[in-house]
Order: C-alpha cells, then sequence, then structure tokens
C-alpha cells in the first residue's frame, strides 16, 4: 500500500496566517465545535466532528446551516458500512428520517455494531475531490479524530456572500478548503529548527538533538544526530515514526521500540548519522486510533484491515518532514535504514537520493507476529 503524499490545492504557498486558520480549526473540532469551511467556488459548509456530535450540537448545525445535516464519511468507511458507494473517496451519505446524535456516533464508531446502521435508509453522493465535503475528512484526519462529520450547508445567500463577517457574528471561525489540503504539505515546508542540545545516549554518547516546529506552531519533530555525519558523504539514516507503546512503554505489539533502539546501534557503530524521529503516531493515524485499531485487531482484523475500518488509508504518513529537515541539515543523499520500499520511494519523489536501503529487521515475538507478516504481505514490506 503506498503511503500517503498530501494533496495539493494551490500552486502557491500557503501564508502563516492560512496555517494558523488551519491549526486554529483543529483545535475548534478537537473540542466538538463547528467549524466553517469555505470551498473555491464560494460554497459555504458548517462542519462538526462526528465522534463528539451530541443532540444540542446537531440542533445548532440545523439553525446555523438552515437545512438538515447530513454526514461525511471515507469510502472506506462506507464499504465496511455496507454502504453501495462505487469507488468514491470521500461519500455525502443523507439519512432517510434526518440525521440523529446515535446515527452519527454508529457510523462514525469502528466498534459499534455495523447492523444498527446497516438497516438505515441512506442517500448517497460522492464528493469531489477539492470540495468542501472532501476539506471536512481532511480536516478531522489532520485532528487525528475519526474520518468522519457532520455537515450542513449555509443556505443563508446574504450569509454565504460574506462568510467571514457572518461566521464573526457566531464566534465560528472560517477556514479555506484549498488551506485543509496543502496544511501538511506546507506545514512540513515551513519547519524551522529552533533547538539543538547535547544528549548523551546509552548506546551513543557522542548525540546532539534538534528540534524542528513548523510555521503554525504545532507539533515538532526531532532529529537525532549521532556522531559527526559528512554532508558530502551518503548519511546513514532512519526515519522513524512516534510510538509512545512501543517507543516508550516496550509495547509486544509491535517492533517499533526494537527499531528505534537498534537503529541508533546501527548508526552509532557507523560511526555517524541521523536519525529522525517523526510527529506521526500510528502510521499517521494518532495515539487514540492506534488504540482503536488494536481493539479491532483483538476482535480479528489485521493492522491493515483495523485501520480501514476506522476510516483511514493502510498508512496515512508524510514524507515531506523528513525531506525537509534533511535539507536544512544539509544532506541531500541517505543511506536509508529501513525495510519499508514506500520510505525509499518517498524519499526519492522529494529530492532526497537513496543510494542504498540498509535491511532493518528484528525478530518477532507471539504478540507482533501477526502484524509483521501483515506488513510484509500486504503493505510490500522486506523481511
Amino acid at each position: 500500500m503506498p503511503h500517503r503524499l498530501a494533496i495539493s490545492a494551490n500552486s502557491t504557498p500557503l501564508s502563516p496566517a492560512s496555517l494558523t486558520a488551519v491549526n486554529r480549526a483543529v483545535s475548534d473540532l478537537r473540542r466538538g465545535g463547528i467549524v466553517v469551511i469555505r470551498g473555491g467556488d464560494k460554497s459555504t459548509l458548517l462542519v462538526m466532528a462526528a465522534e463528539g456530535a451530541t443532540p444540542a450540537g446537531l440542533d445548532r448545525l440545523r439553525e446555523l446551516g438552515g437545512g438538515e445535516p447530513y454526514l461525511i464519511i471515507t469510502g472506506r468507511r462506507a464499504t465496511v458500512l455496507g454502504m453501495d458507494h462505487g469507488d468514491a473517496k470521500v461519500v455525502v451519505a443523507h439519512p432517510e428520517g434526518g440525521l440523529t446524535a446515535w446515527i452519527t456516533a454508529d457510523v462514525a464508531d469502528p466498534l459499534a455494531d455495523p447492523s444498527k446502521v446497516s438497516g438505515q435508509q441512506w442517500s448517497l453522493n460522492a464528493a469531489a475531490e477539492f470540495s468542501c465535503e472532501s476539506a471536512a475528512i481532511g480536516l478531522a484526519k489532520v485532528a487525528r479524530m475519526l474520518p468522519a462529520t457532520a455537515a450542513v450547508p449555509l443556505s443563508d445567500p446574504k450569509a454565504a456572500a460574506y462568510p467571514v463577517a457572518w461566521a464573526e457574528s457566531k464566534n465560528l471561525l472560517v477556514v479555506g478548503a484549498a488551506d485543509i489540503f496543502d496544511y501538511e504539505s506546507e506545514s512540513a515546508r515551513s519547519l524551522r529548527k529552533v533547538s539543538e542540545a547535547r544528549v548523551p545516549l546509552d548506546a551513543a554518547e557522542h548525540t546532539r538533538i534538534a528540534t524542528f516546529r513548523p510555521g503554525d506552531g504545532g507539533i515538532e519533530h526531532l532529529a537525532i544526530i549521532i556522531g559527526e555525519p559528512n554532508p558530502e558523504e551518503a548519511v546513514l539514516a532512519r526515519l522513524h515514526s512516534e510510538c509512545f507503546t512501543g517507543d516508550l512503554l516496550g509495547s509486544l505489539r509491535c517492533d517499533c521500540g526494537d527499531q528505534l533502539r537498534g537503529a541508533i546501534d546501527e548508526i552509532a557503530k557507523a560511526g555517524g548519522g541521523i536519525l529522525l524521529y517523526l510527529a506521526q503516531e500510528g502510521r499517521g493515524i494518532g495515539l487514540v486510533n492506534k488504540l482503536r485499531a488494536y481493539e479491532l485487531q483483538d476482535r480479528g482484523a489485521d493492522t491493515v484491515d483495523a485501520n480501514e475500518q476506522l476510516g483511514f488509508d493502510a498508512d496515512e504518513r508524510v514524507y515531506i518532514p523528513a525531506a525537509e529537515m534533511l535539507r536544512q541539515l544539509g544532506f541531500g543523499r541517505v543511506r536509508l535504514l529501513t525495510n519499508n520500499p514506500d520510505k525509499v520511494e518517498a524519499l526519492s519523489r522529494l529530492g532526497i537520493k537513496v543510494v542504498e536501503r540498509v535491511p532493518h529487521a528484528f525478530p518477532s515475538n507471539q504478540h507482533n507476529e501477526l502484524y509483521l507478516r501483515t506488513k510484509a504481505t500486504r503493505s510490500g514490506h522486506f523481511l
């Protein structure tokens, strides 16, 4: 399954204000608030996260929008629910009889009984690629929430003609759909190094850690610089996505902790290199959703199916931050410690030359054997 590359709807870089608007919209969505999305075609959509929808919240959507709310979900989630949607990536679903909080919760929640939804009658439509509806799903993903929203178009033509003024009068935030589509790529390109310090490690005493922060003040990525790697040579490098359970707690459900500590040891033995510690837990779906996926795995799903039952792609990671950090550190060529061919392809597409793939595998245990086998058979990882 190829990794996800950020979608771009603009040819010009986002302004700092646009990045900040998306960041603020994420905060509102996570608090259960309503966000106003403005499309390039002047359409205006009011959205709220499905997993936090309440009867009062849906009533407020109706009042503000002047119409009946509907659901927006991914095509993957619609497939799980048995909805006949063709091959649409984003699906607009109108339930017969109107939207209720329990319907919203059951459609969004992968741990709910699908039979509760299967008896419901739906009117389904495919959302256009760069529509407000697709942007709503994108915003939920950036917020690391379940990719499902309740929404209603703004029906008042006077309000829709001046959405910013109208939204301000209702204490709501307006964010551009194009800004949401471009957020991940532009946030990565806005990364700047904000600190660097010597941090001796058990397996690599001569180590420095540099932090890179995006322009909107979002979560930092880390560069763990071991030894004194030479920018004139292909640096031994590892792209490691954070894993709270594996890296910090020593979880046996994955091999992330082994990969992290093994990479530090390998780089130190080689005389130096870089480990990029990327803030994209759970292959980009976030810790909360990763734990939801674990529960689905306990019910019989493999790691790929679990992500897709949640409504995500099998791998939601973006490697633009890694390429940007390497460039800022002065490295354009790498010997990449990985078993994942998608990382090799991603860095190559992003202008970093991968001169060698260095195998990076560790023994399985009874808890992660299926996980590792699934990565090999369904995601193309090398053993």
